[in-house]
């Protein structure tokens, strides 16, 4: 059974997961990109790909199987270049992919389910996630409200639907500016290589940032 805190500690929940929420980062910026790339439909279709990522590292984290990644630094370091090469490798496709959004005639359904996969695999294949809801979710659980597992998972499912919201109106916002410059020949020339670039960023980032465990 999901549950959550009482109202005041709900509240001091929701306004520390919006700050950080609306502060740029990974998932963020990748969803801006593919906003960029492939318009706002796109880019809301990623944003749900990387929450349903996010569902994953919830269960777990509900579970206690992220303590067990916290734990190896082996595992950590697996996911961690995983998720960076899959980052990369998409920047690269993006790279030699001579067509734009503008031109291309890829069938829309297919189009949207590989927005959507890329957005999970992105975010499931990041252990600074789980590392974050390990982290971040039991300062507002209280063992005396009973069961630890159920309200990790009560405050994780309420972290993904503020940030469906607020991830979704950074999709949105990126999609409708890149709209506009398309009018512009030279951005619609140079799409190709500004969302490649930034795919390929985002996976150096992620491979060398610092991993925040001693």
């Amino acid at each position: 059974m999901i549950a959550l805190p009482d109202l005041a500690s709900l509240g001091l929940f929701v306004a520390a997961a919006l700050v950080l929420l609306i502060t740029p980062g990974p998932a963020v910026l990748y969803i801006v990109a593919r906003s960029i790339d492939q318009g706002r439909r796109a880019g809301l279709v990623s944003m749900l790909g990387v929450h349903a990522g996010t569902l994953v590292h919830v269960a777990a984290a509900a579970a206690g199987l992220s303590a067990l990644l916290a734990a190896s630094a082996m595992a950590f370091s697996v996911a961690k270049y995983l998720g960076a090469a899959y980052l990369v490798f998409l920047g690269v496709r993006r790279l030699l992919d001579r067509t734009t959004s503008v031109t291309s005639r890829r069938p829309e359904r297919r189009h949207l389910r590989r927005a959507f996969l890329d957005g999970v695999v992105v975010n499931v294949l990041n252990p600074k996630t789980a590392l974050f809801f390990l982290a971040f979710l039991p300062q507002f659980v209280m063992t005396a409200r009973g069961d630890v597992g159920a309200q990790v998972l009560g405050l994780g499912l309420l972290f993904v639907g503020l940030g469906v919201i607020t991830d979704g109106l950074y999709a949105v916002g990126a999609g409708t500016a890149a709209h506009w410059l398309r009018g512009n020949p030279q951005f619609v020339r140079s799409e190709r290589w500004v969302s490649g670039s930034m795919y390929i960023g985002l996976g150096v980032a992620a491979a060398f940032s610092s991993t925040h465990r001693k």
